[in-house]
């Protein structure tokens, strides 16, 4: 995918080995609509299946990151789903599983859905005059894109369930505290900080990495730490790695005193 023009909803540019995708609906507060969420879950869908990329960061145009479902849609009847992918949920993103690392640039402020986002992320950097939140209570609704399942796995529980029975918002420093997000960081750096974990995280072996998220976003599917089941698992992924060349090529390198060269086989 090319770089779009500025009037498309959501921008998807390559930097190197990192995709970047930028909501852009500035003048709705980059509320997400079915328009939108087609457009997320297409660039996440490349995102997986571009060889050339290792990494992703979601990100927002203008003074908000998400401010979440486009509610003017959701009056009228309005979808705001993917029409031909509803299965990715809400931004074509929530339950749009994909391999490579997904990090969440939050440039301003994340509510509702926009926290929701940052959540199915696997890194978040936040700006400091940001918040994040989720005020669907206050307005009769639920969080139902993901923000009651994923929120009390992430930070204490007694500390989610403040903030989704009364819908304060969450504020930067409290974030960070609770670990809901990797790093505060003044507005103009929160890109630059994201591309700057990305970058980390591309230099190293792309099956390993793939391979090490798989492990943690399923551990759950099996149980406790002790569950045979995980184990299995765990150790498939882990026979699966050690077939690889980037496997011999990792040691081979560090024996050498030189930087190593991942083919992704």
């Amino acid at each position: 995918m090319s770089d779009l023009s500025r009037a498309d909803p959501v921008l998807f540019r390559k930097k190197g080995t990192v995709g970047v995708i930028t909501i852009n609906r500035p003048e709705a507060l980059n509320a997400v609509n079915a328009e939108v969420s087609s457009a997320i879950g297409n660039a996440l869908s490349e995102l997986a299946t571009d060889p050339d990329l290792r990494a992703g960061i979601i990100t927002g145009s203008g003074r908000a990151f998400c401010a979440g479902a486009d509610l003017k849609a959701v009056a009228t009847g309005q979808s705001f789903l993917a029409p031909d992918h509803p299965e990715w949920g809400f931004a074509g993103l929530v339950q749009h599983y994909i391999d490579k690392p997904l990090i969440a640039a939050v440039n301003g402020f994340a509510l509702g859905g926009g926290t929701e986002i940052v959540l199915a992320c696997d890194l978040a950097v936040l700006s400091a005059e940001a918040s994040l939140g989720l005020p669907e209570v206050t307005r009769g609704l639920i969080a139902g894109a993901g923000g009651l399942l994923r929120l009390p796995e992430q930070i204490p529980p007694k500390i989610a369930a403040a903030a989704a029975l009364t819908g304060e918002p969450i504020a930067p420093d409290t974030a960070l505290q609770w670990g809901l997000v990797n790093s505060v960081v003044d507005p103009e750096q929160v890109l630059p900080e994201a591309l700057r974990i990305a970058q980390q995280i591309v230099t190293n072996a792309p099956l390993a990495v793939a391979a090490s998220k798989r492990v943690m976003a399923h551990r759950r599917n099996f149980g406790s730490d002790w569950s045979p089941q995980m184990w299995t698992m765990n150790s498939t992924e882990f026979a699966a790695i050690l077939a690889t060349e980037d496997a011999k090529e990792g040691p081979t390198a560090f024996a050498e005193k030189r930087k190593p060269h991942w083919i992704g086989k």
